[in-house]
């Protein structure tokens, strides 16, 4: 249910109620516009931060929900602020810089919401004559630059990336715009995601969509590891394969993707793109959110791509509704591909997190909460070797996992999961922004994951969960909100969870105390602090840029 059909509903009883908490706290300050600190500032450290630790971890995520007197909807909407916490002997200073995007600069210039973002539409320009406003209804919506989701590298140098078809290189080092990149001067697509698979090579992969005169298509692109002059950006990157979507003019949304070591795992969800609706959407004074919709009736489809040949395998495994927006890890194992994923039976969450329901209090920001959909750790186990011979319906898995998989025609084969998680996860609602020790680990069998709980709409807790035992270890401290862990190995280490997890903790209740956690990887206990004298706004991903 969108949250306008909240409103609108004066009977609430018929609202899909998925849990039933009551008196969650007001974090209206985690969506609260901030001034950047571009010059590196102290930090006050109680505890220890590991000498060992060299390096910035580098933060990005909205930083202003307001442009002169206008206001976006969508936390999505807000202009990106990246954020580095330079960490050297022990010491960790802090700065952070808007980005220069040509959404922010036109916005700056012109005192109010020049350029649509996702939940928010740009109004014509007062300053035009009725005519002239009247024609600018007609136009399509001009893609946003305003990377404000994530630090991801190409061929070694630092981006910040959107879901449009622009990133910025960035100096990890400044956090200044080196260069605006524009994927469709390389290759057809209209975008790609901002979360690519790197190879231990540099060799990336991505994905991002093509809309033809034939209708919409998923494109997996392939980006070379290295570069052969210091200008470079995407050259060299290639249309790995093209695959159809089922309905040419609704697309699924897809925030990111799998990746075992051989192939590509596509997810087609039942989220969909109405492409007329997001077209028509400036006639309309509609944003693009409002061309997403949730299907439920529809399955979710796998589609795997070997990463070698580009081949799309012809069996299609088929599983129920789901709604997926991060992957944990992919690998394959005798002759199967284990697929884990953070998903959830109801794909409506993305529209409730607008800012107005972030800054809500009392009963409404209850009702919220209760109106989501919790995401848990899931495991698909998709046979490889599905030939003549194949029975049909008869599980084919083999017999250390609950996950099933029954071949149902010539070419589909039906999954449903394994829970990666006991009962106790359910008292932290759930678990989302999963991060592994992906250096190591990534495409390959591996035994810990770490995220954050979500008993909030925003994550409260931290997790590290062994999948030995689905055991799961807890960090939390009342009213603060950390966001997404990030694993850093120790130098040498020899065991899959010997380094540090790191989060940056926001707390809305008190003025200027966000501050950087570190806690030991192995026993999930804290080593230390680093407090920041500046208020930070609640972010979504990050990167740890190791220096030598």
């Amino acid at each position: 249910i969108s949250p306008t059909n909240l409103e609108k509903s004066k009977s609430r009883n018929h609202i899909n109620r998925f849990t039933d908490v009551h008196g969650l706290p007001c974090i209206e300050k985690i969506v609260c516009s901030v001034e950047d600190t571009p010059e590196p500032i102290g930090t006050t450290i109680t505890g220890t931060i590991p000498e060992w630790i060299n390096g910035s971890f580098l933060r990005n995520g909205p930083g202003k929900f307001e442009i002169g007197n206008q206001r976006f909807n969508h936390w999505f909407d807000g202009m990106a602020l990246l954020h580095q916490f330079k960490i050297c002997s022990g010491r960790v200073t802090y700065k952070s810089r808007f980005l220069s995007s040509d959404s922010f600069k036109a916005n700056q210039q012109h005192n109010r919401i020049a350029v649509s973002e996702f939940g928010t539409i740009n109004v014509p320009d007062p300053c035009k004559n009725f005519f002239q406003r009247f024609l600018s209804r007609f136009e399509l919506p001009k893609s946003t630059d305003n990377a404000n989701v994530s630090f991801v590298t190409y061929k070694g140098d630092y981006y910040v990336s959107t879901e449009t078809n622009v990133m910025h290189k960035v100096d990890p080092e400044t956090l200044e715009t080196t260069a605006k990149v524009d994927w469709s001067k390389f290759i057809a697509v209209n975008g790609a995601t901002a979360h690519p698979h790197t190879e231990p090579d540099g060799t990336t992969y991505n994905m991002g969509n093509s809309y033809n005169a034939k209708g919409a298509s998923y494109n997996i692109i392939r980006v070379p590891p290295t570069k052969t002059s210091a200008e470079e950006t995407l050259e060299g990157a290639a249309v790995l394969c093209s695959i159809p979507s089922v309905d040419k003019s609704k697309p699924s949304y897809y925030h990111s993707f799998a990746m075992s070591e051989n192939y590509v795992v596509f997810i087609e969800q039942p989220i969909k793109m109405d492409l007329l609706k997001i077209v028509t959407g400036k006639l309309r004074g509609k944003s693009i959110s409002n061309g997403l919709h949730w299907d439920p009736k529809l399955n979710t489809i796998f589609h795997l791509i070997h990463k070698q040949t580009g081949v799309v395998s012809s069996l299609k495994y088929i599983a129920r509704a789901l709604s997926t927006f991060h992957q944990i890890n992919a690998y394959e194992e005798d002759g199967f591909l284990v697929l884990d994923m953070c998903a959830s039976d109801d794909g409506v969450a993305i529209n409730n997190y607008n800012i107005q329901n972030l800054r809500k209090s009392g009963e409404d920001l209850d009702e919220v909460y209760n109106t989501m959909c919790r995401v848990f750790p899931r495991r698909f186990v998709l046979p490889l070797n599905v030939d003549q011979e194949t029975p049909y319906g008869k599980n084919l898995n083999p017999p250390g996992s609950t996950a099933t998989s029954i071949r149902i025609k010539k070419e589909k084969v039906f999954c449903t999961h394994e829970d990666l998680h006991g009962e106790d996860l359910h008292q932290y609602g759930g678990l989302e922004f999963p991060q592994i020790n992906y250096g190591k680990y990534n495409t390959h069998r591996y035994r810990y994951f770490y995220g954050c709980g979500f008993r909030h709409l925003v994550g409260d807790t931290l997790i590290k969960m062994d999948l030995n035992g689905k055991r799961m270890k807890v960090w939390e401290e009342a009213g603060l909100y950390p966001s997404e862990p990030v694993f850093v190995p120790a130098p040498g280490a020899t065991e899959e969870d010997d380094g540090v997890v790191m989060s940056i903790v926001i707390t809305p209740n008190k003025d200027k105390s966000t501050f950087l956690l570190v806690l030991d990887a192995k026993t999930f206990e804290e080593l230390g602090r680093a407090a920041v004298p500046v208020n930070i706004p609640y972010g979504f991903h990050g990167a740890f840029n190791a220096t030598a």
